[in-house]
Formats: C-alpha cells, sequence, structure tokens
C-alpha cells in the first residue's frame, strides 16, 4: 500500500551559505531517530542543468551520487547525517525543469497552447518534489538561494500550491534567518528575520518554524519579537546557534524540541527519539587532545567548500582514530614556485586531491617526488593518482617526459590517456567516469589492509584513465598496481611498498564517508600521519 508522504520544505533568508543543507539533513536526522523514513531533496533555482560545468570558486564541490548524478554538495550532507542514498532524482536545477519543459514543448506535448511559468513551469516542479511520493514518511525538500532571489520566484510558489493541495497537517514550512549580533551596540538584531519573513509571506507562504542563525542562543524576549512580528507561535522560534562541529546540530534541535514540534504539525506520532549515536559522536569529538597536521596540496584551495566531502572525511577519520586533524592547505603552484622543501618540508602527510585543467600540475608533482622521497605517508585522490602516476613514471621510469593526455597531448609518454568508450564503464558518446563502479583489490596491500575485504563499490568522476600500455613497465619498475575494474581491467588503485604508505586511487572516496561510518582509506592514512608524528615509522 502507498505510504502518505508528508513534506518539510526548508527556505532560506537574509544571505546565501547560512546552512540550509546542514539544517535539512539535521532535520532528516531527528526523523530518522522517531523510526521514520525519509527523502531528501535540494532544488536549486540557477539555470546550468547541473553544478557538473561550474567553477569549484563559483559553486563549491560536485558531490557525485552512486547512480552518477554530478549534483549540489547540500547532499553530501544528507548523507552524512542520515541513512539515504541520494540519487540524480535528488537535486533539481531550475536549468534542470526548463530542459524538461522546451523538450516537450518541441515534441507538441501541450497541444499548442502557451507554455507560461504558471501552471507549467510550476508543474514541472511539483512533479519533481513528489518523486518520492508514496514511498517514504517524510519528504524533506531544500529550496536553494535566498527569499527575494528573482529566480526562486517559481520554486517558492510551487511549494506555495504543494502546501494548498495537500493540505495543512501535511505540509511544514520551516525558514532559516540571521539574527546578527552587532558589537557596538551589544544587541541582537530581528530586523533581517521581519523583512525576510515578511517577504515570504508576501507570495503566500507563512512558515511554520524559524531558525535563528546567529553566534549566540536567543533570549526568550527576542524569540518573543519575532514571533510577533512574524505571526509565528513563539516556541516555533528555534535558535540555530554556532557550534564548534556541525555534527552538533541535530542534538541542539531536538533539545529545542524542534523535531516533536514538527511531528505534532504533521500529525504523526511522537516515538521516542534514539539519539544515542549523535551523542556518543558528539562525547568523542570533545575528548579528542591530540592534533595531527595533514597538508593538502590542492588548486582550489581559496574556497574549502570546494573540498567539502574530503574536510569532513578527514574529521570522520580523525575521531576515529581518537585525534583531532588539521589541515594545512597548500596551493599547487606555490610548491613549483617555492619549492617543496620550503612548503612541506615538516609535513606528517600530504594528501592531493581531485581537480580538473593544466594549471597547478607540475607543483602537484613535485609534491608526490617530496612525498616519495621523504617516506613521507602520502594519498592520492583522483587527480592525486594520476599525478603520482606521471611522478613515478618520470623520476623512477626514467620516462623524462612523461604526463597525461589531458596535459600534454605531444607528450612522447603518456601514461595516461582518454581511452574509447568501454562497454560497462561509460555511457554511449560519453567521456566521463561517474558514480560508483566495483574494484578488485589485490593482497597484500595498503587497500586491502585498509578495507579488510577484496570487492569494493566507489564513486568516480574523471576522464582520463591509467594507459594500458605503461603498466607492465611501471609494474617492472617497483608500481603496484592493487586495484581493478574488474569488467574492463581499468587501473583503481596504485600504491608503492617501498614506502611507509603511499597510495593512490581513481575514484572518490570521500564521497562514502559518514561520522559513523568513517572511510577506511582515509582512516589508514590518518593513522599512518599519526604513527609518522609518533615517530613509529
Amino acid at each position: 500500500m502507498e505510504k502518505k508522504t508528508k513534506f518539510i520544505f526548508v527556505t532560506g533568508g537574509v544571505l546565501s551559505s547560512l546552512g540550509k543543507g546542514v539544517a535539512a539533513a539535521s532535520i532528516g536526522a531527528l526523523m530518522e531517530s522517531h523510526g521514520l523514513s525519509i527523502s531528501m531533496q535540494k532544488i536549486d533555482p540557477y539555470l546550468n542543468v547541473d553544478p557538473g560545468t561550474m567553477s569549484p570558486f563559483q559553486h563549491g564541490e560536485v558531490f557525485v551520487t552512486e547512480d552518477g548524478a554530478e549534483t549540489d554538495l547540500d547532499l553530501g550532507h544528507y548523507e552524512r547525517f542520515t541513512s539515504i542514498q541520494t540519487t540524480r532524482d535528488s537535486n533539481y536545477t531550475a536549468g534542470k525543469i526548463y530542459w524538461s519543459i522546451i523538450n516537450k514543448e518541441r515534441r507538441g506535448d501541450y497541444l499548442g497552447k502557451t507554455v507560461q511559468v504558471i501552471p507549467h513551469v510550476t508543474d514541472e516542479i511539483k512533479a519533481a518534489i513528489r518523486k518520492f511520493y508514496g514511498k517514504v514518511d517524510i519528504s524533506i525538500v531544500e529550496i536553494g538561494g535566498t527569499v527575494g532571489d528573482i529566480e526562486s520566484l517559481p520554486f517558492l510558489e510551487a511549494i506555495r500550491q504543494i502546501g494548498l493541495e495537500e493540505g495543512p497537517s501535511n505540509v511544514v514550512y520551516v525558514h532559516l534567518t540571521l539574527v546578527p549580533f552587532i558589537p557596538t551596540s551589544g544587541e541582537l538584531k530581528t530586523k533581517p528575520t521581519q523583512h525576510s519573513v515578511r517577504e515570504l509571506r508576501a507570495i503566500g507562504i507563512q512558515p511554520d518554524f524559524i531558525l535563528c542563525r546567529s553566534d549566540r542562543d536567543l533570549p526568550q524576549e527576542i524569540k518573543a519579537k519575532i514571533a510577533l512580528f512574524s505571526n509565528v507561535r513563539e516556541e516555533n522560534v528555534i535558535s540555530a546557534r554556532d557550534v564548534k562541529t556541525i555534527y552538533e546540530i541535530p542534538l541542539n534541535f531536538h533539545r529545542e524540541g524542534l523535531d516533536e514540534k514538527i511531528l505534532d504539525k504533521l500529525n504523526l506520532p511522537r516515538n521516542k527519539p534514539d539519539l544515542s549515536k549523535w551523542e556518543d559522536f558528539i562525547n568523542r569529538v570533545n575528548s579528542l587532545d591530540e592534533e595531527v597536521e595533514i597538508t593538502m596540496v590542492g588548486k582550489y584551495v581559496k574556497l574549502k567548500d570546494s573540498y567539502k566531502s574530503l574536510n569532513e572525511a578527514l574529521f570522520h577519520a580523525g575521531v576515529a582514530n581518537g585525534v583531532k586533524v588539521k589541515q594545512r592547505w597548500v596551493e599547487a603552484e606555490d610548491v613549483l614556485e617555492q619549492g617543496p622543501e620550503k612548503l612541506l618540508g615538516n609535513s606528517l602527510a600530504i594528501l592531493v586531491p581531485g581537480g580538473f585543467g593544466e594549471r597547478g600540475i607540475e607543483g602537484m608533482i613535485r609534491a608526490v617526488q617530496f612525498a616519495r622521497e621523504r617516506k613521507i605517508p602520502y594519498f592520492g585522490i583522483c587527480l592525486g593518482m594520476q599525478v603520482a602516476t606521471i611522478e613515478f613514471a618520470r623520476n623512477v621510469a626514467g620516462l623524462k617526459k612523461a604526463n597525461s593526455e589531458e596535459f600534454d597531448e605531444a607528450s612522447p609518454h603518456k601514461v595516461l590517456v582518454l581511452l574509447p568508450n568501454l562497454r560497462g564503464v561509460y555511457q554511449m558518446g560519453g567521456t566521463m567516469r561517474l558514480g560508483a563502479y566495483k574494484c578488485q583489490i589485490k593482497n597484500p596491500s595498503f587497500a586491502y589492509e585498509a578495507y579488510g575485504r577484496n570487492v569494493i563499490y566507489e564513486r568516480h568522476r574523471h576522464r582520463y584513465e591509467f594507459n594500458p600500455e605503461y603498466e607492465d613497465l611501471l609494474q617492472e619498475k617497483g608500481l603496484k598496481i592493487t586495484g581493478l575494474h574488474p569488467e574492463s581491467g581499468l587501473v583503481e588503485i596504485i600504491e608503492n611498498h617501498d614506502h611507509p604508505w603511499f597510495l593512490g586511487c581513481q575514484f572518490h572516496p570521500e564521497f562514502k564517508s559518514t561520522p559513523f561510518s568513517p572511510h577506511p582509506l582515509f582512516v589508514a592514512f590518518v593513522r599512518a600521519a599519526l604513527r609518522r608524528k609518533r615517530g613509529e615509522i
């Protein structure tokens, strides 16, 4: 029998980057703690079909789902906070919506009607939002952007209509705003929140709950003032104070009673929530004393959101090892200009993450060489594996002009190439490997020691592959290929066993790390850094 799915819509006001994604994920975690099944979606108002072609400096990380969709980084929060596995239906953009509508119009699906924002665009948005209808108890939908942005209007209109269609006991509107503290006057200011809620109400949406982001808990008189001017019950004005770690937020919302109040509004039973795993995790975080530093050599270090999942995976691995992970960011180009000794000389461990394009590549290669020669634990992810392959080919195998076809088409030794379509690997006509693929791990290896099993599935986002013509030569010189995609034989993991811990993987393990299931490769890498700090390696 089909479930009667209820909806929670999360909107944001005043300014962007307030943390709607983490707030939505925290609500999802609380609903699951009450034994309810959920789905989560991010609806973005920008006109790109997906964020795959957007600069990391513009949009931050591109999160890849198991089924190979390039999506918004907030989907990473959803997977880290809840038990769900997101899909391509978990992220819609205005571009994706309009693309569908234009294709329908060209096919004649609208039978000659004038295609308009209302009802055609809003109907398409509602159909996207209802993708999980009947499959879960609650569908949580985050609307990207900020209330007042012109591009958000069709999406807000669509969720207004859903509220009317589903009825008041089946829909909850949660609005996240900013309540800034002004040091010169020593006051918390509610006016930005008042204006934001007024804007939302002007388009027909009355929020049921207001989450007030601030650097401190809100006094009751401030909550009362916001409630009065926003037409919201005083107990439904919720403090969303800054925290040391985002994983405290579900517990903070629970202390404010947000989960039980949402359940009451949706006429759902209040089961006793099980939040023990969250409490245990925060207790472990708060008990961390020792610190270990990881040096990150990347291309997009000026915007930390470019490596959001990576940062979280290192944090999870640190907690698993009983240490705080401190990250030291190094711009790849600076390594080439200033030299690795100056920038990397005191490194306990070096990580080179993913990326696209030629900028910074030679600096990354110098960083890999430094880590290999100085026996510093090294972890290369996607591009980090590829530069490790180039470095080994040049400096160990003697192929001095070795390179990737991506960076030098004239190289006489293209150790990384754009391979033709392979059955079971690339979609017809596609050049990018996206989503989860099987990997067979050899034993003994650093990878097998970390995973403890021979078969894994990890997510990919890349075009260029290890050139199979160089496998035998590089292995003869000491490079270990310890992970392969069994159907195609494509190289997934390389290692250097003349080293305490040196591993490069073609996939992105960070996408599957959670606080309650830290990724084994990150756990092993942080452990290697810790052993180096203690003088054990």
